[in-house]
């Protein structure tokens, strides 16, 4: 299915891909640290976004936060790959490694978990595509003013504050579960 899938997405590269699977995944669970999931927002679906935006807003009603540390994705690896009249869908497991504990969000004290070694954890990660996707050039343009934008740093116009919205031209996560 993955020649299928190169065939109807002539831009599918699947080292570019797997790297991009682990920026989104890496950028995701800081994004998750530093209670900025607006930083990533772009890169989400709806739900997603949700799944995480619930996941931080326990942890700000508890008054801690959740650490990662040392996190990186070790492996990753197309499971599988389907194609709908209306999208391309990858599913992708990945292999991360990272110390997870909770501290105080106000002294920064350990609080729980694990601080002293990076566990291995393995992550189904889901990402869709339109089917009718728009090119986007080398050079990303606000959908709002026209300014330069940086997909990989916020997504946020920093002239007009318009989300560029990724959906419309590459994958986005629709599903993380462990």
């Amino acid at each position: 299915m993955l020649n299928e899938l190169i065939k109807n997405d002539t831009n599918f590269n699947e080292g570019s891909f797997k790297s991009y699977v682990a920026n989104v995944f890496v950028k995701l669970f800081t994004s998750v640290m530093l209670d900025e999931l607006d930083n990533v927002k772009h890169f989400l679906s709806e739900d997603v976004y949700n799944q995480y935006k619930s996941k931080i807003d326990d942890l700000n009603n508890k008054g801690v936060r959740q650490i990662y540390d040392e996190l990186n994705v070790k492996d990753s690896s197309i499971i599988k790959v389907s194609i709908t009249d209306t999208d391309f869908i990858i599913t992708v497991l990945i292999t991360s490694r990272y110390m997870d504990y909770i501290v105080d969000k106000n002294s920064g004290n350990f609080i729980s978990g694990n601080n002293q070694s990076r566990i291995e954890k393995n992550y189904t990660l889901i990402f869709t595509k339109k089917r009718n996707f728009l090119q986007q050039g080398v050079v990303r343009k606000c959908p709002g003013c026209g300014a330069s934008i940086s997909v990989n740093t916020s997504g946020k116009c920093e002239y007009c504050g318009t989300i560029y919205n990724l959906e419309k031209y590459d994958y986005i996560l629709t599903s993380i579960t462990s």
